[in-house]
């Protein structure tokens, strides 16, 4: 080992010299590190510390150890600025095993927490270095314990999720910082494989998205070999051999980028991660995924705290929320009875009856998965059936299972997530992938049929396989089932032209006239500002309602807001609905705390979700004619519905003391299917077509009176604050510069 006076005596000298930077002094404290064991390395990359790294990256045998921050010499650790504390909360959130230092003050952090502080000696006027006493013994034992450092084993989902949040978030920022420096030098890797994800499968990406995508790529494709992996050590370069053979997308695309091809800017950051998930007890994580209960799965709420902790504005902003068992399960049901009582199919989700072309006649389709949450209960109720006979389960799931239910999803976290979860449901139940057979979940925007480019770039290609897949399903398979839990926004980013024509009345894939929300009794809504009807919501019914009267029947059954049940903007869409469908099933299940609801004899009313926005369940169902040939309903839907008030859970104590649930919306809607409940037929009518019901007993004399609108034929909405973001701020003086700002321009 170098002596310790050595080090300092370089230090010293260098100093004097006054020609020192801050880099004069890295070679000092490298060769310093790397005397206390000959298989370390103290990694000094300037090309790696432009993109976020640290200044040293300390690997033992290619195995990360730790990273060590160095500021320049004389400066004051406890007086850093804000650039310089924003980058210290960087690196200990997210990195195990740090040391920050000016060469002679060392400060220790393991997680987070300062473990050890030395000072090893002081300049004097002169620039002398006067060593402190027992600094040398301080600083060999402070590098040998920071070098042998062991983090302690992760074993909680929560802590695993809060960690790889943190790490995933630092690789984002790397990524965003090699994206601009590709903008001014020739580098261009990352550009590269930014334009092929544009150009063949998400034509609206930028570069904060691309970002994101990439680096949730890479640790939630780390997250699934790890989960696979059966003999540790676990690395970054056998992880592309463990994502499962079922996801080949993530497969390849984690090859592509994190595997031999991963650029070197952000290796650093990778192998972090992957030593993270090294020393995590991944059976005790996995044991932990299948506590799931009425409440809460706990890969969903894996990746919520992840989320949460990775960009909590992403997840507000992204809807990522939970939809609750009983929920899902009304939901898997009632779309299994309607099969069963409707369609004549007695096996219900679990047909596995064919068309003459020989595709399935019952096929499924959650058009924005999530995490998996129906499709995995789908798979729940269908084998419920073949529990007695398990000899059967094999050959169902490879010929009649997996090629029927398929999924798609935008965001590639949750797509991970329900790739990982299915496979597993699919393990528990006894079946082995032990062929080349897929999972037939897809990175994939259903409202978006903008036109597939092709192209030679080796990237792209499978990229486009993935897309090519997705589409088939979108716009040529007979789909027969659609349901889940579209997201809600208002400010919907689907701004396509093919579905925002879909809305209006244009099939354009097919360059035919369809439905139009926007129309009612063949006249215009006549709305100043009908915004809501834009709501991503509203654009999933709408698509879906278009993929069933392409299959020419159908069940379409989701949980959504619930304001297109009675809000007047929505009377086209109403209509539409009723145009397309037979029947109709409205289940509101209220608990809309911005309009304060509450039951109807005044008791609290709770939401199914922890959101203020009220919710309904709805099912639409288009029968089948005899000729099998689509057709149009010849009278308008039948439309029933019920209320569902009151609280969301009511727990009590049974005879063994034990808790149990006993009332309130979960325990109902876990006791019933839509052929156990108390409909109420609604005749939704001209102007309005309201899918709530009406006391009727006043219409005839109500209608016969004036409308307002006649007598003051001159109107508006009233005062309406807009450009809110322009107009309005917290400081005058923001304000006046904004206005300054604007007027010039």
């Amino acid at each position: 080992m170098i002596e310790f006076n050595a080090y300092l005596k370089e230090i010293e000298k260098a100093f004097q010299s006054n020609l020192a930077t801050e880099h004069t002094y890295r070679p000092f404290l490298q060769t310093f590190v790397e005397s206390f064991d000959k298989d370390i390395t103290a990694i000094n990359e300037p090309k790696r510390r432009t993109f976020g790294a640290p200044d040293y990256v300390i690997r033992k045998r290619e195995i990360p150890l730790g990273y060590i921050e160095a500021k320049d010499v004389g400066k004051d650790l406890d007086k850093l600025d804000k650039r310089e504390k924003e980058q210290l909360k960087k690196y200990t959130d997210s990195l195990n095993n740090i040391i920050y230092t000016n060469y002679l003050d060392f400060r220790w952090y393991v997680r987070g927490e300062v473990v050890s502080t030395i000072t090893l000696a002081e300049f004097d006027a002169l620039g002398n270095l006067h060593p402190k006493a027992d600094a040398e013994i301080q600083l060999t034992n402070l590098i040998k314990e920071f070098l042998q450092k062991e983090v302690p084993t992760v074993a909680t989902p929560k802590e695993l999720a809060k960690r790889m949040a943190s790490i995933t978030r630092l690789i984002r920022q790397t990524i965003e910082k090699a994206l601009e420096d590709e903008t001014t030098s020739r580098e261009n890797t990352l550009h590269e494989q930014f334009e092929s994800f544009k150009k063949t499968l998400l034509p609206n990406l930028d570069d904060k998205g691309f970002a994101d995508l990439y680096s949730q790529t890479i640790a939630y494709g780390l997250f699934t070999a790890r989960c696979f992996d059966k003999a540790p050590p676990f690395t970054r370069q056998e992880a592309a051999y463990l994502v499962p053979k079922t996801n080949p997308f993530l497969r390849d695309t984690f090859d592509r980028i994190a595997g031999i091809h991963l650029d070197e800017r952000i290796v650093w950051a990778v192998d972090d991660l992957a030593e993270l998930l090294n020393r995590t007890d991944i059976s005790a994580i996995l044991q932990d995924f299948g506590k799931r209960t009425r409440q809460e799965d706990p890969v969903v709420h894996f990746y919520e705290t992840f989320l949460a902790e990775y960009d909590p504005k992403m997840r507000e902003m992204r809807g990522v929320y939970y939809t609750p068992e009983p929920v899902v399960s009304y939901i898997v049901r009632s779309v299994d009875k309607i099969l069963q009582n409707d369609f004549g199919l007695p096996k219900g989700l679990a047909d596995s009856s064919k068309l003459e072309d020989g595709s399935h006649r019952v096929l499924i389709l959650d058009p924005a998965t999530g995490t998996g949450t129906f499709l995995y209960n789908v798979i729940k109720t269908i084998f419920k059936r073949y529990e007695r006979s398990k000899g059967m389960w094999d050959g169902y799931v490879s010929e009649h299972l997996l090629p029927r239910i398929f999924g798609f999803e935008l965001l590639v976290a949750p797509y991970a997530v329900a790739h990982l979860k299915l496979g597993l449901l699919l393990e528990e139940t006894g079946y082995k992938f032990d062929t080349d057979e897929r999972l037939r979940i897809y990175l994939n925007n259903t409202l978006d049929f903008t036109a597939l480019k092709e192209d030679a770039d080796a990237f792209s290609a499978f990229i486009n396989n993935e897309a090519t897949a997705a589409r088939e399903i979108q716009q040529d398979k007979p789909v027969m089932v659609i349901l889940g839990n579209p997201p809600y926004s208002g400010h919907s980013a689907n701004t396509g032209k093919w579905i925002n024509d879909l809305l209006r009345g244009s099939d354009s894939l097919n360059a035919t006239a369809t439905e139009n929300y926007f129309m009612v009794d063949g006249e215009p809504l006549g709305e100043r500002n009908p915004k809501w009807l834009n709501d991503d919501y509203v654009k999933f019914i709408r698509f879906s309602q278009w993929r069933i009267d392409q299959t020419g029947y159908g069940v379409l059954a989701f949980v959504t807001n619930h304001g297109y049940l009675d809000n007047p903007t929505f009377r086209g869409m109403r209509q539409s609905l009723m145009k397309t469908f037979d029947e109709i099933y409205i289940l509101d299940l209220h608990g809309n705390s911005k309009k304060k609801e509450r039951s109807p004899d005044g008791t609290t009313d709770q939401n199914v979700f922890d959101i203020m926005q009220g919710v309904s369940i709805g099912i639409f169902v288009k029968k089948q004619n005899a000729s099998s040939i689509p057709a149009r309903p010849t009278e308008p839907a039948k439309v029933f519905h019920k209320h569902l008030y009151g609280v969301r859970e009511i727990w009590t104590e049974n005879v063994n003391n034990e808790k149990e649930l006993s009332g309130g919306k979960y325990q109902w809607l876990a006791n019933n299917d839509v052929s156990t409940t108390e409909w109420k037929e609604i005749e939704p009518n001209k102007p309005f077509y309201l899918f709530t019901p009406q006391d009727e007993t006043l219409r005839e004399e109500y209608q016969s009176g004036w409308k307002i609108t006649e007598m003051m034929p001159t109107n508006n909405v009233g005062i309406v604050t807009s450009r809110d973001g322009f107009v309005f701020d917290f400081e005058e003086k923001e304000l006046r510069s904004c206005l300054k700002t604007r007027n010039k321009g």
